[in-house]
C-alpha cells in the first residue's frame, strides 16, 4: 500500500513541476515593480481558463489589463499575468547613474530623433465595445496582413449589435457558436461599407437569455448614441428593447423574431416571414396550380400555430383539402385520398425532417403507381436526400456568387465556416448590409443570402415581403 501511495505522490509531483515548468516558458517581465509573465492569447480560451490555469485570479488580471473590461479577450494579443511572486530591488551603484547620465547625453547629441515604426493597424476598422465586464467571444481572430491608411471619414454612424454569445458561460452552446458566426459575418459587412465619407462604429453586446441585461442597457446612457441596432433573439428581450427604440426613433432590425404581435411601432424592422405571409403565398402557389391537397397531421408541437393559420387562409381561400394521419402513409391506406388527375400536393408541415424521413419511402411508392406527387418541405431540407418534388417558402433565396465573400472570410478568419442551412454568417452579413441601407433611405437590399424588401404593415412596424416560393424536382 505505501508503495503505490508512494508512486501516486511522485506522479502527482511530476504533473505538477511539469505545469509548473510550462508557466516558466512564458517571458518574465516586472511591471511596476510585480513579476509578470507575457502571455500571448490562445485560441477557444478564456479568462476564467487563463485564471485556473496561472493559479490566479480574474480580477488580478483585469487590474493588470484594464482593456479587457471594454473589449474582452482577442485572439494573439499579449496580456500581463501576476506571477505572484515578489521582486527584490537591486541597490543601484554610483557608477549606474554616471552610465545613464552619459546616456542621456548621447541622445541629446544625436543629429535627428528615431522615428519609431508605425503599428499595424487591422484592416477591419470596426470599434468593438461592451458593457463593462461583459467580454465579447470571437470565435475566430482578425487577420492583419499589412498596414492600412487610417480612415479619415466625415460622419460616424454608431451601431449596436446584441446577440446571446453566452460569454460567461464555460461550455458554449451551438446556438452561441452560430451568433458568434452571425458577428463575423456582420464585421464583414462593415469592412466593405467603410469609406473616406462614412466610418461605420459597432458596439458588440452579449444579452445572454433573460431581459436583465436588456433592462440594464435600456435604462442606462449606454445607448444614447447608438443611431440603429441589429440583433435579439428572445421575445422578452425584444418587448422590452422595441419600447426604447420607440421613444429614442432607433430602429431596430430583428434576425429571428417571427411574432407580429410585438410590432407595434415603424422603428421595428422584422426579417422573417410570418405565418400570415408563408400561408397566403403558399395558398397563392396552390390556386394557381390547380393541385389536390393532402394535409398530414404531423403532430409538430412548435408549429401547431403555423398549422392552424394555413388551414385557416385555405378556408378563406376557398382551397379545398383532405387530412390524413401518418400512419395512413405508412400503412399504405391513403390511396383513397388521392386524386390521378391532378398533382396531389401532401403538406407535411414541420421542419424537422427525421420526423417525416420514415414516410419518404411510401410517398416514393405512390409516385411509382402512377399518381403525380408533389410535396411540401422546407428550406432546411436542402442538404437532405427528398428525392421528390418539392415546393417550400422561404426568404434565403438569392443566387448570388459568394467568392469574393469567401475570399474575403479565408483572408481575415482562420478556420472555414459552418456548412448549415441557413448559414448564419451569411445572415449577420445580408442583414448588417440591409441595416446600413435603411439608414441610407434604401428599401431594398440585395443579399448572398436574402433578398430584403421592407415593407410597413398596419400596425406600424416593417416586415421583410422578401418571401419567394421555390420548387425543385
Amino acid at each position: 500500500m505505501r508503495h503505490i501511495l508512494h508512486i501516486v505522490l511522485l506522479t502527482l509531483c511530476a504533473v505538477l513541476c511539469a505545469q509548473a515548468q510550462e508557466l516558466l516558458n512564458y517571458p518574465l517581465d516586472t511591471v511596476n515593480g510585480e513579476e509578470v509573465y507575457r502571455y500571448q492569447v490562445e485560441r477557444s480560451i478564456g479568462l476564467y481558463r487563463i485564471g485556473v490555469n496561472f493559479n490566479v485570479q480574474q480580477g488580478d488580471i483585469i487590474r493588470l489589463n484594464p482593456q479587457l473590461r471594454e473589449r474582452g479577450l482577442h485572439y494573439g494579443e499579449t496580456i500581463l499575468i501576476p506571477t505572484n511572486r515578489k521582486v527584490v530591488p537591486r541597490k543601484v551603484e554610483k557608477v549606474e547613474k554616471v552610465e545613464k547620465v552619459q546616456k542621456v547625453e548621447e541622445v541629446k547629441k544625436a543629429e535627428a530623433p528615431v522615428q519609431k515604426e508605425e503599428p499595424a493597424v487591422v484592416e477591419i476598422p470596426v470599434v468593438i465595445e461592451t458593457i463593462a465586464e461583459e467580454p465579447v467571444p470571437v470565435a475566430e481572430p482578425v487577420v492583419a496582413e499589412e498596414p492600412v491608411a487610417e480612415v479619415k471619414a466625415h460622419k460616424v454612424i454608431e451601431l449596436a449589435l446584441m446577440l446571446p454569445f453566452e460569454s460567461q458561460q464555460v461550455k458554449r452552446s451551438n446556438n452561441a457558436e452560430r451568433m458568434t458566426e452571425f458577428y463575423q459575418g456582420a464585421l464583414l459587412a462593415l469592412h466593405e461599407l467603410q469609406n473616406d465619407s462614412t466610418l461605420y462604429r459597432l458596439r458588440v453586446y452579449d444579452t445572454e437569455r433573460s431581459e436583465r441585461r436588456v433592462n440594464a442597457l435600456c435604462d442606462s446612457a449606454e445607448l444614447d448614441n447608438v443611431q440603429a441596432i441589429l440583433g435579439l433573439a428572445y421575445p422578452i428581450q425584444v418587448e422590452r428593447m422595441s419600447v426604447w427604440c420607440a421613444i429614442h426613433h432607433v430602429p431596430l432590425l430583428l434576425p429571428f423574431s417571427d411574432d407580429a404581435d410585438i410590432i407595434t411601432n415603424p422603428q421595428i424592422l422584422q426579417f422573417n416571414s410570418t405565418e400570415e405571409q408563408r400561408a397566403d403565398s403558399l395558398c397563392s402557389w396552390i390556386k394557381k396550380h390547380d393541385v389536390h391537397c393532402i394535409m398530414v397531421d404531423v403532430r409538430d408541437a412548435d408549429l401547431a400555430s403555423s398549422v392552424r393559420t394555413l388551414r385557416k387562409q385555405m378556408r378563406k381561400n376557398d382551397i379545398p383539402y383532405t387530412s390524413i394521419a401518418m400512419y395512413d402513409l405508412v400503412n399504405d391506406s391513403v390511396f383513397h385520398a388521392l386524386d390521378k388527375e391532378k398533382e396531389n400536393l401532401i403538406i407535411l408541415h414541420t421542419d424537422r425532417y427525421p420526423q417525416v424521413r420514415i414516410l419518404m419511402p411510401h410517398i416514393a411508392k405512390l409516385q411509382h403507381a402512377g399518381y403525380p406527387i408533389r410535396i411540401v418541405s422546407q428550406y432546411s431540407w436542402q442538404k437532405e436526400e427528398v428525392n421528390l418534388p418539392q415546393v417550400y417558402t422561404s426568404v434565403f433565396t438569392a443566387d448570388k456568387s459568394r467568392e469574393d465573400y469567401d475570399a474575403l472570410w479565408t483572408r481575415y478568419y482562420l478556420g472555414g465556416h459552418s456548412t448549415e442551412v441557413p448559414r448564419y454568417d451569411l445572415l449577420g452579413y445580408d442583414l448588417m448590409n440591409a441595416l446600413v441601407a435603411w439608414l441610407n433611405g434604401q428599401k431594398t437590399s440585395e443579399g448572398l443570402q436574402s433578398t430584403i424588401q421592407w415593407q410597413q404593415n398596419s400596425t406600424g412596424g416593417w416586415q421583410n415581403a422578401g418571401l419567394r416560393i421555390v420548387e425543385s424536382r
